[in-house]
């Protein structure tokens, strides 16, 4: 059985969707063995400033199943480009959600934008699909820079894991 980033990252690629994962879950991917692992409730897919690639993510979750929220209320209908328009000029988050499962879109990422994080994107291998992830640099400069308690919770938490993976890669 395929998992539901798997599912969701396939439904992306068939769309055409630009995405780049951000989350503390996802630098996993970076991670040296199973021993260095994060932990965390929810995936965060870093998307460009573009309605159109907005609206074709929307469908992609829609086609796995995934429910759509504004905050604490169902996205709004019809799921179209004039409502993409108005959450990116907003740079509203919307979430995807199953039962088990939460994926916040996400149109902003502390201290880089999508371009620069594209462009330096790693490419990992989940199952069938290709699946683009964020510098590990990039993800701990956007914790830092956020600033908030869980992020500097993390970031205190994990700092000699941090350290070794960037040590790693530096190598690399």
């Amino acid at each position: 059985m395929s998992t539901p980033l798997a599912q969701l990252s396939r439904a992306l690629h068939e769309r055409a969707v630009r995405f780049v994962l951000i989350g503390v879950g996802d630098a996993n991917f970076h991670a040296l063995d199973g021993a260095t692992v994060f932990t965390t409730e929810d995936r965060d897919l870093f998307l460009p400033l573009d309605a159109d690639n907005l609206v074709r993510c929307w469908e992609a979750c829609e086609a796995v199943g995934l429910d759509l929220w504004s905050r604490d209320e169902p996205l709004d209908r019809p799921r179209d480009r004039w409502l993409a328009e108005r959450v990116v000029e907003r740079r509203a988050l919307t979430r995807a959600t199953a039962s088990d499962v939460l994926f916040d879109l996400t149109l902003v990422m502390a201290g880089f934008d999508f371009e620069k994080v594209w462009q330096e994107r790693r490419v990992f291998r989940l199952e069938d699909v290709d699946i683009p992830v964020a510098r590990l640099l990039h993800i701990i400069q956007s914790k830092h820079a956020a600033g908030r308690d869980k992020d500097r919770l993390f970031l205190a938490t994990h700092r000699d894991a941090l350290e070794q993976l960037l040590e790693r890669q530096d190598r690399d």
